[in-house]
């Protein structure tokens, strides 16, 4: 009973001393109790990165997928029979105009040649003299001293000469254009495939295959509009050339550009499209036929477009929708046509305005009505 009554004195005596001093920390701070039970302030509003909208003129494309083709491709033929003796480029090699590619052995070509040449010597000294007897004959018969008939012999005899004279330099044309064709040369500039014969191979002249060279600088980019664009196409080529982007898979690779040179007179009725094709400049040979390319096809400019960065876009069930900060720095969400895209900037046809700040992250935090804190976007811009 002792011991219970010592404790309760001694819980007394420490709780009134916390009384105490609770009271002189009140008295010696006015209000501070009141301080102390209040917590701290937060911000609600939420931080937001935005970018005005701007008002541009931009260029209008219709974008299609196309093929790349060479302007020329050519197989390699002997236009002679023998046997190959040099192969003078490598397979896949760049040649230029008249570049050696292949040899054929020339010697027989060569041995006929010169015969041709002897022959034409030896009917050149026939014709000289049957010259000279026709012009002696000419001053005898007159005299009386040849007869007519004898006269005539030898006349027919000169144009006999002549003839054969000029039967044998074509004969000689003939061995020196054999002894050309055996060796085969770039008829343009170009890239070649992989050999289809080598050294020691029996090339005939009924057209045994060599290779394929192809040009590839300028090279076509060919695709397929609708029939609903030839309009636009129609009323874009009537201003003046039309100028056409093409891009590859490589979407970080340079775009090259060219223009719209061909479109077809007909259309296909099966998928009601017209094959069209531009012409791209191709120097650093960065394309090669066949690839696959996408084409765009800039029919001419939209004034006054409506732009934002394609970060800003949303989607829900309804369609597209970007955040605008609205009255009292709350965000506001407008439904939005989209046009066409330029970089990190898409056109929007209806649903902001110039100058109005749309925001462009922290986009799965907001909703309508959320109070925002907007900032400048860092490494973005709408002009």
């Amino acid at each position: 009973m002792r011991r219970q009554s010592v404790a309760f004195l001694v819980a007394a005596g420490l709780a009134g001393a916390g009384l105490t001093s609770f009271l002189m920390l009140g008295a010696g701070e006015p209000g501070g109790s009141a301080k102390a039970a209040a917590p701290p302030k937060t911000s609600l509003a939420l931080p937001v990165p935005t970018v005005a909208v701007v008002k541009k003129t931009v260029p209008v494309y219709l974008d299609y997928v196309g093929m790349t083709e060479p302007l020329r491709t050519v197989t390699l033929q002997a236009k002679v029979t023998g046997y190959l003796a040099v192969q003078a480029a490598a397979d896949g090699a760049d040649v230029k105009t008249g570049d050696l590619i292949y040899r054929i052995d020339p010697r027989d070509y060569q041995a006929a040649l010169d015969r041709a040449k002897a022959q034409v010597q030896r009917d050149q000294a026939a014709l000289e003299y049957a010259r000279a007897n026709n012009h002696r004959n000419s001053l005898l018969v007159r005299d009386g001293w040849v007869t007519k008939d004898a006269f005539d012999q030898n006349t027919s005899t000169l144009h006999q000469a002549e003839a054969t004279l000029a039967s044998d330099q074509a004969a000689r044309e003939t061995a020196e254009l054999n002894v050309g064709y055996t060796e085969i040369r770039a008829p343009f500039t170009g890239r070649l495939s992989r050999s289809l014969a080598h050294e020691g191979t029996l090339i005939s002249a009924a057209g045994t295959p060599l290779n394929t060279l192809v040009e590839l600088d300028p090279i076509y980019a060919t695709f397929n509009p609708a029939e609903t664009d030839l309009a636009a196409i129609d009323k874009a080529r009537a201003k003046g050339s039309v100028p056409v982007e093409i891009h590859t898979n490589d979407s970080t690779g340079p775009s090259l550009r060219g223009t719209l040179t061909f479109v077809d007179n007909t259309v296909d009725r099966g998928t009601g499209t017209i094959t069209a094709r531009a012409t791209i400049p191709n120097a650093d040979l960065t394309l090669l036929p066949g690839q696959y390319v996408r084409a765009r096809v800039n029919i001419g400019d939209q004034p006054d477009a409506l732009l934002v960065p394609q970060a800003a876009i949303g989607s829900n069930q309804i369609g597209k929708f970007v955040y605008v900060v609205g009255a009292g720095n709350t965000a506001e969400q407008r439904m939005v046509k989209l046009g066409a895209t330029y970089g990190e900037l898409v056109v929007v046809s209806d649903g902001v305005k110039e100058g109005e700040s749309v925001i462009t992250g922290n986009l799965q935090k907001l909703g309508p009505g959320t109070a925002v804190q907007p900032k400048p976007a860092a490494g973005q811009s709408g002009s």
